[in-house]
């Protein structure tokens, strides 16, 4: 058993210590090191599962589960309100998969390597969706600024939007899902030999079944989605303790720890060299939360909570989105990668953080 496995105490340790009140921070510590096993978990069987059938399979069956926790945080939100707060998580979800996952993947996988190679083709089309995710978001609040309606403030908790936006917005999400559908057909039917390439069947016979791994998989989502519903109730006050924004722990720490499943399998899985895998799962899942997990949400958020949510950003937000976007692509679809690329996505998240920070 790997020895990451020893921090599965922390997860009734967390449990126990929110039900009965204790002080945020502890509450915070242990449900954040109860998330690093079941993300081990979710890597483990998210490995053999892309040995039976290919890394794109296995990388979508991973960003699936792997957003899942960020999909019942952002419902938790909505009931409570935070609107803002679920939208800085969104963006701050995209942005994390592009550049910090991708840039770390690229840097473990590279170091020891003068370069890796992945299918281009391929890159390019997860690439194409994560273009379409960032230009689609920012397009609603390209219309209010145009109608000269201001976009909301950092400091907003929840910002009431006129019906012709929340029309644009529910439109702009059925065409996001859509697009999300077709996209599936593309990678599982039509060119399934792209994320499916032929793989070897030498190690077959120690890889687990489909079954067993898809299994493993639902269990340790569903056991990140706990821990993280149990530590994001406790970021509110801790952050208040060290003076940290809403916005920026929406944007960073919730989106971190509700993603953290497929940051840990990204990573191991450039540093065993599939960074085909790699790919799909950090810029798969950077396309999969804006065009499935964004406009799910929007729907839901007429049932939940006081008013719906439009799909209109903050200046800061936008920016980040295009440019996490644009630097992504730019960088991957070529269809190879260096320790160095890696260095200038991380660096580039390190500056969104500091504006987001200062904000």
């Amino acid at each position: 058993m790997r020895p990451v496995y020893g921090l599965g105490a922390f997860i009734p340790i967390a449990l126990v210590l929110d039900i009965v009140g204790a002080a945020p921070t502890l509450v915070f510590t242990a449900s954040a090191l109860g998330v690093v096993p079941t993300a081990a978990l979710m890597s483990d069987a998210t490995e053999h599962l892309a040995a039976r059938a290919g890394p794109g399979i296995g990388g979508l069956v991973n960003v699936t589960f792997g957003n899942a926790p960020e999909l019942i945080i952002a419902i938790f939100a909505l009931a409570d309100g935070l609107q803002e707060v679920v939208k800085a998580s969104l963006v701050g979800s995209i942005v994390g998969n592009s550049l910090l996952v991708m840039g770390a993947a690229m840097l473990a996988g590279g170091w020891k390597r003068t370069r890796q190679s992945f299918d281009r083709t391929a890159a390019q089309a997860q690439t194409g969706m994560l273009l379409l995710t960032v230009v689609a978001l920012a397009l609603p609040s390209v219309l209010e600024l145009a109608q000269h309606v201001s976009l909301p403030a950092v400091s907003d908790v929840r910002r009431t939007f006129g019906h012709d936006i929340q029309g644009v917005s529910v439109a702009v999400a059925l065409v996001m899902i859509a697009t999300y559908a077709a996209g599936l057909f593309f990678s599982l039917r039509t060119h399934r030999d792209l994320f499916n390439p032929a793989e070897g069947q030498d190690d077959l016979e120690s890889t687990w079944s489909v079954r067993r791994s898809v299994g493993t998989l639902a269990v340790s989502g569903a056991l990140v989605a706990l821990m993280s519903d149990v530590l994001v109730g406790s970021i509110e006050h801790a952050s208040h303790d060290i003076g940290l924004s809403q916005f920026f722990v929406g944007a960073f720490v919730v989106a971190i720890v509700g993603n953290a499943a497929e940051h840990y399998v990204a990573v191991v899985a450039a540093a065993k060299d599939k960074m085909g895998l790699a790919v799909n799962i950090a810029i798969g899942s950077a396309a999969q939360i804006g065009l499935f997990v964004a406009p799910v949400l929007v729907l839901l958020s007429f049932a939940f909570g006081p008013s719906p949510m439009a799909l209109v950003f903050n200046v800061y937000e936008i920016a980040a989105l295009l440019a996490a976007g644009l630097v992504a692509t730019a960088l991957v679809s070529d269809g190879e990668s260096t320790w160095f690329e890696g260095v200038q996505l991380i660096a580039l998240y390190a500056v969104v953080g500091v504006v987001f920070y200062a904000a």
